[in-house]
């Protein structure tokens, strides 16, 4: 051996650091690997293992905030992920979502006839891209998470074989996440010939003591401007939003629950944290591009839900719009010495826990609804809900009516933060676009409610509930309402979100 290759030292790793991933990767592979060798699993074990997997994963993230001291976060493994409480923060809330995700797959999985361990190690292997995503200091490892949690979304959306709207999503979501990728990666390599380095601080360092690049600065704007082509396409954000609503309504209903809550929490995270970290010197120059995606994710979102047939397309036209909603919040953390500064990176993660928890609980019922063949999913087929299921309307009722922005729920509790946030800001226009977003948005949740209320079911047959889909809808059903009445103290969780790990 070389003197070069024995003078190779490799970065220290604090292991109990990272502890969170590697409980979500031992729950992969013991699905994978076990889930092979023997025979199939009596119903729900392997639910079971994928919730237990992310109760162990997010009681460790727990653990971890309380070791974070506000004020000195930590960087790891060479100063490519981060330990922060923003990143714990993201990371519970993809353990929660997962868990929710994995109970109502549970009972879909055995009403199609499917039950078997690949589907909740995909689960498992796309949450530790997720959590890659959120908690990265670095953009080519943020490229890895990204890859890892798309790579697994493709598989999961075409997992329903019998269905051939299944296929087709998965093959549009592959062609689009292929070309969002090459997006981000070429803003990748962009930035880093602008720049010299792909760490966050390195690049904050660097664009701070200079006002501009000689000759690269150009190159810098591209690079930057293409990051936010890659995020803009994982989002959903008018105008790239065009593989939404197909993919969501090909999918199996539990893996769009996963798209629309964890899919969005990585993206978001991840997008907040490099936006917010790595240019913060750049703002006045991304924050125009932020502003005009979120008015436009804001209305076109809120409009094109209003004329949708199909339940899990007005969703998918919703999580546009609350996408948007999102973005309001990333726009007033760039207005650096404003009180929305300090507040719009709290916010924006304060309803990425919030959605993700109210339309998991949203697609659970759903997918109850949508019977044998997951087919049954119009306007029409979720009629006189409330007769064959009195309490299943209910829940549905109130998760609806939290996507709405209703008082004492926890909707209103995430509205209420990102528009308060833009007020600070100073983004008045922006603040008002999301309040008349939010009216339009409502006319699509009332269709669904007078729908399930007010007209008679087409079959009459009582509906069953397993226990497992039960028990995520009540779960998310009860969160929405604790968190409505009683938001203090999620609130103050929040509230040191914005105090980034970073070299």
């Amino acid at each position: 051996m070389n003197s070069e290759a024995m003078a190779l030292v490799g970065p220290s790793i604090q292991w109990f650091n990272i502890s969170p991933l590697l409980a979500l990767l031992a729950g992969a592979l013991l699905l994978l690997v076990v889930g092979a060798l023997t025979p199939q699993w009596p119903r729900g074990l392997y639910a079971a293992v994928s919730c237990a997997t992310s109760a162990v994963a997010g009681i460790l993230a727990v653990v971890l905030w309380g070791d974070v001291v506000v004020g000195k976060p930590l960087t790891l493994i060479g100063g490519v992920l981060s330990l922060d409480r923003f990143a714990l923060f993201a990371t519970i809330t993809i353990c929660i979502a997962l868990a929710l995700v994995s109970l109502i797959t549970n009972d879909y999985l055995h009403r199609e006839g499917q039950d078997a361990p690949e589907v909740y190690a995909l689960f498992l292997i796309a949450a530790i891209g997720a959590v890659i995503m959120v908690s990265t200091n670095d953009l080519l490892v943020l490229f890895l998470g990204l890859e890892i949690l798309s790579l697994s979304l493709y598989v999961l959306a075409a997992s329903n074989r019998n269905k051939a709207k299944s296929e087709e999503a998965g093959l549009k979501y592959f062609i689009l996440g292929g070309f969002s990728s090459a997006f981000f990666l070429y803003g990748v390599a962009l930035v880093f010939g602008a720049v010299g380095s792909t760490n966050f601080g390195k690049i904050a360092g660097v664009l701070a003591n200079e006002q501009t690049i000689p000759n690269n600065d150009a190159l810098l704007l591209v690079g930057i401007g293409l990051l936010l082509v890659g995020f803009a396409f994982k989002v959903s954000l008018v105008p790239f939003q065009m593989w939404t609503p197909d993919v969501y309504e090909g999918a199996p209903t539990p893996v769009t629950a996963y798209l629309a809550s964890i899919g969005k929490v990585a993206a978001l995270g991840a997008l907040v944290r490099v936006f917010v970290v790595a240019f913060p010197a750049r703002m006045d120059d991304w924050r125009p591009a932020v502003t005009v995606l979120a008015l436009l994710t804001l209305v076109i979102g809120a409009v094109l839900a209003v004329v949708q047939t199909d339940v899990k397309r007005m969703l998918a036209y919703s999580s546009i719009t609350h996408a948007g909603f999102m973005l309001v919040g990333l726009e007033a953390a760039s207005h650096r010495g404003s009180l929305g500064a300090n507040t719009g990176v709290s916010a924006t993660l304060t309803y990425l826990l919030i959605y993700s928890v109210v339309v998991v609980g949203t697609f659970g019922v759903v997918s109850l609804a949508a019977g044998v063949g997951d087919s049954a999913t119009s306007v029409e087929d979720m009629r006189g809900l409330a007769k064959r299921r009195p309490a299943l309307a209910l829940g549905l009722t109130v998760l609806l009516l939290a996507q709405a922005g209703v008082p004492l729920t926890s909707g209103f509790v995430a509205k209420f933060g990102v528009i308060q946030s833009a007020v600070n800001a100073g983004s008045y226009a922006l603040a008002v676009a999301a309040m008349v977003s939010a009216v339009i948005a409502a006319f699509v949740y009332l269709r669904i409610m007078v729908s399930v209320w007010l007209h008679d079911p087409k079959d009459a047959s009582p509906m069953e509930v397993p226990l497992a889909s039960a028990l995520a809808i009540g779960l998310a059903v009860a969160f929405t309402l604790v968190i409505g009445f009683f938001p203090g103290w999620l609130l103050d969780a929040a509230r040191d979100l914005a105090q980034f790990a970073s070299l």
